[in-house]
């Protein structure tokens, strides 16, 4: 589950950076820049702001010693905060993962012309079966090396596609001014939209406390937050500018020719570049380097998004309620017939959404309505109550699932799914405020331990 909290600072890094860059980034965060500009960013900034935030937490929550983000909840709150987060967590990562399948499924359709569906379920076998025989500790591993390959594709494709359309001359010529705005033609409450659930999510993502868990020490885990935020930055900004020059140049061939690129199928501007990498200036090598950095971004995710929920069932449900004296045996047979389960269900969620996007944005506000307030207010706010805890995580999984049930009825959402953490977040956070306020406060014994002052060790001064 933590690699025996004894994971580096440099693999921290690559495996909080594989694991934030997942199909997201690479299918439904490129399909909106493509259509919307270099504004698209305002939804990856919410993540840098949120990891910016988590420099100032990631030693405390180190030193809180839990496993996962439930272990938390129950120790500030009770054991309903913890059964409410886990099913959050449970929900929200599958549908992620889901969304990993069918990335793959759009890579093996591209490379090899196996049905999509196909596609799917192979993806979603070989992704399960790493998830349950890995582990913590060969993911964190593998992913040193996927954070070497999407980094070093995607940056060398962005200036050689640059150059090859005409550089300067071609964005000034041929692309929208609108594309390069800081609002891309909406309005500041689509911006709220769209930044706010990745900055929810990231500061009560599971995955990212976990892993937080595995280093080495709290010196570790402050320094890979520092390098994290360079990273995912320069990333997901070179993505945007990619899929932005790239798509201008596929939308604009002729319809009947293979390589026209369709507005309706901008999420697959990506995996479309390296599969004509030769026609926008990158060579058939710089294609394929590509294509493996899309293979990276999948699979890395898929695995630490099947983990974490089968960790939560395994440790907050079964192990804590069902069977507290299970051996170590015991508990990670549980663990591997979770994964089995979670990516089961995982599959089936995909009939569910109509976009990639769509699933992001489920997804995102579960976490960041239904887990951040609470899980934040543990550690930055002394009177939040039991009470209010466990209302908040109630409210905010409540309203998402209710406003994704009623939007999958209609031809077109009732709230565009773009647009729902701000009702889900809004009342969360209210009912967070509310009921503590209303609530007596919790005795010191409840908020003490977030609230310890940090050792500072010799060897953390040298």
């Amino acid at each position: 589950m933590v690699a025996g909290r004894s994971v580096p600072t440099y693999k921290l890094v690559g495996t909080l950076l594989c694991t934030w860059l997942g199909s997201g980034t690479l299918l439904a965060g490129a399909g909106l820049a493509a259509r919307v500009g270099l504004s698209e960013l305002w939804l990856a900034a919410g993540a840098w702001v949120g990891i910016v935030i988590v420099f100032f937490l990631a030693a405390k929550v180190r030193r809180i010693a839990q496993y996962t983000v439930p272990d938390i909840l129950e120790l500030r709150y009770n054991k309903y905060a913890r059964i409410l987060g886990t099913i959050v967590i449970v929900i929200a990562y599958t549908t992620i993962v889901g969304y990993q399948f069918r990335g793959g499924g759009f890579v093996l359709n591209l490379i090899a012309d196996i049905p999509e569906w196909q596609g799917v379920l192979l993806t979603a076998g070989f992704i399960i079966a790493f998830t349950a025989f890995a582990g913590m500790l060969s993911i964190v591993s593998v992913d040193i090396i996927n954070g070497a390959i999407i980094t070093v594709a995607v940056i060398i494709a962005v200036p050689l596609v640059y150059f090859n359309l005409g550089g300067s001359e071609y964005l000034t010529t041929e692309l929208d001014p609108q594309l390069f705005s800081l609002l891309g033609g909406h309005s500041w409450i689509w911006v709220m939209g769209v930044f706010f659930p990745t900055f929810l999510l990231l500061l009560g993502e599971s995955n990212m406390y976990q892993k937080f868990y595995s280093a080495k020490s709290e010196k570790a885990a402050k320094n890979a937050v520092m390098l994290w935020v360079v990273g995912t930055i320069v990333i997901e900004t070179a993505i945007a500018s990619l899929a932005i020059i790239a798509f201008s140049h596929f939308n604009s061939l002729d319809p009947g020719s293979l390589m026209h690129l369709a507005v309706a199928d901008s999420e697959r501007i990506i995996l479309h570049t390296a599969r004509f990498a030769t026609e926008v200036g990158i060579p058939l090598a710089g294609g394929l380097l590509l294509i493996c950095a899309a293979v990276a971004i999948i699979t890395s995710t898929g695995n630490s998004f099947l983990l974490t929920p089968s960790t939560n069932l395994t440790r907050d449900i079964y192990q804590r309620f069902v069977n507290p004296k299970a051996s170590e045996k015991r508990i990670i047979f549980f663990q591997r017939l979770m994964v089995l389960v979670l990516g089961v269900v995982a599959w089936l969620l995909l009939t569910q959404f109509r976009t990639i996007l769509d699933m992001a944005f489920t997804a995102y506000t579960m976490v960041g309505a239904g887990l951040t307030p609470a899980l934040l207010a543990a550690f930055l706010w002394k009177r939040v109550t039991t009470a209010g805890g466990v209302a908040s995580i109630a409210t905010g999984m409540g309203v998402t699932i209710l406003i994704t049930i009623i939007n999958s009825f209609g031809n077109e959402p009732l709230i565009p799914y773009d647009y729902i953490v701000l009702p889900a977040a809004g009342l969360s956070i209210l009912v967070l405020i509310v009921v503590s306020l209303l609530t007596p406060p919790d005795p010191k014994e409840k908020w003490g331990k977030f609230y310890e002052e940090e050792k500072v060790e010799l060897g953390d001064v040298l």
